[in-house]
């Protein structure tokens, strides 16, 4: 199924990040990087499907250049913790063709950054599988300017309201009304949602939907960013226990609850969403064949009942008062059977939504398994009688 990813995050000089490396690395060129007088060169690297600039009508037109554009963005800041640039990160449905993708992304980045006066580069990447990546992993990274673009190049001075709160929800909720868009267009009947899980709980048990509420009965992954990773991996997280309080006489184990690295604290969350989903698919299948003896049960009623009246030559309204309590009966078995037709189709739904939802958790469980794998056998891996290196 589509799944919904949309973060941000300002690409800052004070944590030694360079923009020219970014664009580079995201869309597998080779820049100049004039700030620090090197050449950075990603054009070997794997998965980048298609980059490309987009900027307002009217614009400057070498803001389409992608080395001159962010060599000129680095020399505009010259604070040494400057903010250099915006970068949003979103997942794109694996249902669509590359062609959808592209014109989805271009479509949702027009709409809401480039119509405001930004300047978009974007660069979508595809799974590479022979390195383990998911294949479902179609995803884009978009680098967005401070300032403002027009006919002289980027105003001298940012646009904050940019950063607020209420732009970020803006364009969440505009991303999934474009992705469920397209999906809807092509006749898919996958669909995402970027609100979160106790959120959208909530709305179904507010709405008296009790039995969909159990879809989002399930812990969220947490994010693993660069920073956790090289820091696992530099020094693998393990806690002591230690004496605390005012005068250090109380022992706390924290070994008791150390739940490991980020990587391995996902793998734990998804194998209990996989063990709670599983137990509620248990219980919906059992809530199904109770509702299937239910149903035979109505149906062998209304059958009895319809057999007795095609033998009667009388119509239903004649009939004399000794078979006025039969008819009701029937009716009421009647109303029954498609009451239960219509709990039956519901809970089907919901039967096989979970098992997409449990498969999905594993599947998720197995690609952190094997990521976390990779790297402790690439750490571990001997080069020349000592251990590699990490990086």
């Amino acid at each position: 199924m589509a799944s919904y990813h949309l973060s941000v995050q300002p690409v800052k000089r004070s944590e030694g990040r360079s923009v020219v490396a970014m664009a580079a690395y995201r869309a597998g060129a080779r820049l100049k990087d004039e700030r620090r007088d090197m050449e950075v060169d990603y054009r070997r690297r794997r998965g980048v499907v298609h980059a490309e600039i987009m900027a307002p009508e009217g614009s400057a037109e070498w803001l389409l250049d992608r080395e001159t554009l962010w060599n000129g963005v680095e020399r505009m800041e010259v604070r040494r913790d400057a903010q250099l640039a915006r970068e949003i990160n979103m997942a794109l449905p694996h249902e669509l063709s590359d062609e959808q993708r592209l014109a989805l992304v271009r479509r949702f980045v027009s709409k809401q950054f480039v119509a405001l006066g930004m300047v978009a580069d974007f660069a979508i990447h595809a799974p590479v599988v022979e390195k383990g990546d998911d294949p479902r992993n179609h995803h884009v990274h978009v680098l967005l300017t401070l300032r403002q673009a027009g006919e002289g190049g980027l105003r001298r001075v940012k646009t904050r309201e940019w950063n607020s709160d209420r732009m970020l929800a803006i364009w969440r909720a505009a991303w999934a009304d474009e992705q469920n868009g397209a999906l809807r267009a092509l006749g898919s009947a996958a669909r995402v949602d970027h609100r979160s899980l106790q959120t959208r709980k909530m709305e179904a048990v507010v709405a008296g939907e009790r039995r969909k509420s159990v879809l989002f009965e399930r812990a969220p992954e947490i994010h693993v960013g660069p920073k956790a990773k090289k820091a696992a991996r530099a020094r693998p997280p393990q806690s002591k226990d230690r004496l605390v309080g005012r005068h250090r006489k109380r022992l706390v184990k924290y070994s008791d609850f150390d739940e490991g690295s980020r990587g391995e604290k996902n793998i734990s969350r998804l194998e209990a969403n996989a063990r709670r989903l599983e137990s509620a698919t248990a219980k919906t299948s059992q809530q199904l064949a109770r509702l299937h003896m239910r149903a035979a049960h109505y149906d062998r009623q209304v059958r009895r009942y319809q057999s007795h009246e095609a033998k009667s030559a009388e119509p239903i309204i004649d009939l004399s008062e000794l078979f006025r309590d039969a008819e009701n009966k029937y009716l009421h078995a009647l109303r029954r059977r498609e009451q239960v037709a219509l709990l039956i189709g519901e809970l089907d739904r919901l039967f096989f939504e979970l098992l997409g939802l449990r498969e999905s958790q594993l599947i998720r469980r197995t690609v952190w398994s094997n990521r976390i794998g990779r790297l402790r056998a690439r750490d571990a891996e001997p080069t020349g009688g000592r251990t590699r290196p990490r990086t």
